[in-house]
């Protein structure tokens, strides 16, 4: 152990950590005279420092025992970054392709290293709201979840390894009562910490606060997530928490991670994917930043403009191709999974009852409905908790105009309280793609 008490890490002590822990000196050969130091930890947690040698590179990321973004006035445990390191290695070892080798865990520093993901990786949200289109994004991210959620469930495992990994990551409840709070408590009623794009969305936001039917909606999907154990989910899959490239695509940062229900996991990816849909209007004028290097006619602000909406339109068909492909290749990658354990040790459907062929597809269909609403209810939750409550998403953040950003987030809000009353009523994703499609005013 490098140091024998926590405390949180800056460039020199960060230098003298690394050299008394070999996992993470040998990373570097052991030179230190050209090592470079980027602390890049934006998130509202956490340091995150990336370390880069001439013979090696890796991550630093460092638990605080606060809230970062708010300080030292909202206390936060630093176990969560155990919770994270046992999380990585869960889901590295069910899908290393998509998740980060941990090189290194130190409980008492709180403190995780892991492999560097490289550029031209960036974060998914920066991606999409740059108009980045990437083609495998669907296929990658519904691999990792479905490989991650059917193999931590009940389906694959039996009841005491189960069990065994519940007990686990219920000391994980600091992080858990964090979203409960956030997500399905704080947007419904006064809160010193949520916020609008005010005064605009003043009627929006009070009108979320009233509305019974809501939520009565809301107090099941909670009652979901405190008390349904199903998978080992990442527990905060938005799109801040995954980096890509157009070939690649990596899953970052579990540390909410515990057992919980998995709709939550696809229904965040999901939810941030619809709310980058509604953002990009927002981010029309703005187009020609990343896009106009690739128009010919460039004499007129007509033509220009015209142009950037053009590819506003094309960018949005490719989000919605993603949301439907993302839920559609689960679908069949999970079910694929299940139908090759079947006769395996997982002892929710025991081989000895559901001994037929057309007993397990009426099981499978009715799992798998179940899943999709759940999957509609807390993705529409994710998103309006990032609309009114307290940490919103810079898809919206970063649109200049506050009077465009709010028509935006009217819309998405909008839908989000479509799909969290209605969930039940919706058969299949394109459905859904047809609710975004017809929510735009």
């Amino acid at each position: 152990m490098a140091f024998s008490e926590f405390r949180p890490l800056n460039e020199k002590s960060l230098v003298e950590y690394i050299k008394a822990t070999p996992s993470l000196s040998s990373k570097i050969g052991d030179k230190y005279d050209d090592l470079k130091i980027k602390e890049v930890g934006d998130g509202n947690l956490n340091f995150v420092y990336i370390i880069v040698g001439a013979s090696g590179s890796f991550v630093i990321k460092q638990a605080l025992p606060y809230i970062r973004c708010i300080g030292e006035s909202w206390p936060m445990t630093k176990e969560r970054a155990y919770f994270e390191a046992i999380a990585l290695k869960e889901h590295g070892g069910l899908c290393p392709q998509h998740v980060p080798e941990v090189y290194h865990f130190d409980r008492t520093m709180s403190l995780i290293g892991m492999r560097y993901i490289e550029p031209p990786h960036i974060i998914l949200r920066k991606g999409l709201i740059a108009g980045i289109e990437y083609p495998l994004l669907a296929e990658h991210m519904s691999e990792y979840m479905a490989k991650t959620l059917f193999c931590t469930s009940l389906i694959y495992r039996s009841t005491t390894e189960h069990k065994r990994a519940v007990a686990e990551f219920c000391g994980n409840v600091e992080l858990c009562r964090l979203t409960e709070q956030v997500v399905f408590s704080d947007p419904y009623k006064v809160s010193e910490y949520n916020r609008w794009t005010s005064p605009y969305l003043d009627h929006d936001a009070l009108a979320v606060r009233e509305d019974d039917i809501l939520k009565l909606e809301v107090a099941e999907l909670k009652s979901k997530f405190c008390e349904r154990a199903q998978a080992l989910i990442h527990g905060d899959l938005h799109t801040g928490s995954i980096m890509v490239t157009r070939d690649s695509t990596q899953v970052i940062d579990p540390e909410f991670a515990f057992y919980g229900p998995m709709g939550f996991d696809i229904g965040a990816f999901i939810g941030n994917l619809i709310l980058a849909f509604f953002a990009q209007d927002g981010h029309a004028d703005q187009v020609n930043d990343r896009k106009e290097e690739e128009c010919g006619y460039r004499d007129t602000e007509i033509c220009i403009r015209a142009y950037a909406c053009t590819v506003i339109v094309i960018y949005k068909e490719w989000i919605l191709k993603t949301i439907e492909d993302t839920w559609n290749l689960f679908h069949q990658k999970f079910t694929a999974l299940w139908d090759q354990h079947k006769d395996g040790s997982g002892e929710a459907y025991l081989p000895a009852i559901y001994n037929n062929p057309e007993l397990q597809k009426l099981i499978q269909e009715k799992y798998m409905k179940e899943l999709f609403h759940d999957t509609l209810g807390f993705g529409a939750a994710k998103m309006i908790r990032r609309i009114v409550g307290v940490a919103h998403v810079e898809d919206f953040e970063s649109i200049r105009e506050a009077s465009i950003r709010a028509d935006c987030e009217r819309q998405a809000l909008e839908l989000a309280k479509t799909l969290l009353k209605k969930r039940q009523e919706f058969l299949s994703i394109g459905e859904v793609i047809s609710a975004i499609t017809h929510a735009q005013l």
